[in-house]
């Protein structure tokens, strides 16, 4: 059954950027869009690249290695080389801990 787990502080990720972190035995990439707190599977689809590591634009983050393009709200791929989108978990704040539902 899926639950919330605390993965960092709400302080710890500025507006703007992603942390990766790890839940139970999942690689996540933590996004903080203007205070507004996302998780997506940390993984690119198409050769594993580190989205944690990616560029973010506004709700769009772009894979380090080979440029796909993921929105981080919904997970979908935007732009190839990428053939499927990623996994999203619900994020909730609890004071000042970030909370993601695995």
């Amino acid at each position: 059954m899926p639950a919330y787990v605390r993965v960092a502080k709400s302080s710890e990720i500025q507006p703007g950027t992603a942390k990766r972190i790890e839940a139970g035995d999942k690689l996540i990439a933590l996004f903080n869009l203007e205070g507004v707190f996302h998780a997506i599977d940390d993984t690119c689809t198409h050769r594993g690249g580190p989205l944690s590591e990616g560029i973010l634009s506004g709700n769009e983050v772009t894979c380090p290695w080979h440029g796909a393009v993921f929105d981080v709200t919904t997970g979908e791929v935007i732009s190839p080389p990428a053939p499927l989108g990623v996994a999203i978990y619900p994020v909730r704040i609890a004071g000042d801990d970030v909370e993601v539902e695995i």
